[in-house]
């Protein structure tokens, strides 16, 4: 996979790295602040969702850059960036999971004055664990993407 004669990897990686981090914020930002969930409840959904694609997409041309350059391979660095990149789409995965459960779940207000499109509670147990695990999956994501770049670099530039 390449543009222009450029390997896929490392331009789809820069967006992954990008959006990873911006999703984790306003999902947190849709969790912990309910009066703006009017705001961010969209915003964080499909950020979280494009944020998932950039991450398969560089696992996908990550994977064929591997089978263009074998000899990668054998390279310490580039096996624990592989691992760890293979464990971020999982955790992206059930991250985007999660973030579609929390909007649907949570209530919020609505934009408009007369109240018209309020979200309404789920039920209270979900009010109060789901903005918990959302920040706790933020977290979660936003420490495993920046490790993963960590050793994406490392592989790189040593």
């Amino acid at each position: 996979m390449t543009i222009a004669g450029l390997p896929l990897h490392p331009l789809v990686v820069h967006a992954a790295v990008v959006l990873t981090p911006l999703a984790t914020l306003l999902v947190a930002a849709f969790a912990v602040l309910p009066r703006w969930r009017w705001l961010t409840r969209w915003p964080a959904g499909l950020t979280t969702l494009v944020a998932l694609a950039t991450v398969f997409l560089a696992r996908l041309s990550g994977q064929s850059l591997l089978s263009s350059r074998p000899e990668l391979r054998q390279l310490a660095e580039v096996q624990t960036h592989m691992q760890r990149g293979k464990l971020l789409l999982w955790l992206m995965l059930g991250f985007t999971v999660l973030t579609v459960i929390g909007m649907w779940a949570l209530g919020g207000p609505s934009l408009m004055a007369s109240g018209r499109g309020q979200q309404e509670k789920r039920a209270v147990v979900l009010d109060r664990l789901m903005p918990v695990l959302l920040v706790g999956g933020a977290v979660v994501v936003l420490v495993w993407v920046v490790l993963t770049g960590d050793a994406g670099a490392r592989a790189v530039w040593g």
